[in-house]
């Protein structure tokens, strides 16, 4: 049988499919997450906050998200200033 192209509908639901569980029960969702440095020097950094887009797997709990430039940028100079 000659090649006849992807089965898109396939090929979508396996991009869909959660990494945990390859479940595809998953919801796109806001987050509010407060990410906080390790240790006791920790606690006298600031808390840094972020508002992402998350991707949670409705069947196994697994959940991705992407933290924001603006985030990203806050963290790394908090890690550099605790270096």
């Amino acid at each position: 049988m000659p090649f006849d192209g992807y089965d898109d509908d396939r090929m979508q639901k396996a991009v869909n499919m959660c990494k945990s569980c390859q479940s595809d029960h998953q919801r796109n969702l806001n987050g509010e997450i407060a990410i906080h440095f390790p240790g006791l020097k920790g606690l006298e950094m600031p808390i840094v906050w972020v508002f992402p887009k998350i991707l949670v797997c409705l069947d196994c709990g697994f959940t991705e998200f992407e933290i924001p430039r603006t985030e990203l940028i806050q963290l790394a100079e908090s890690v550099a200033a605790s270096a």
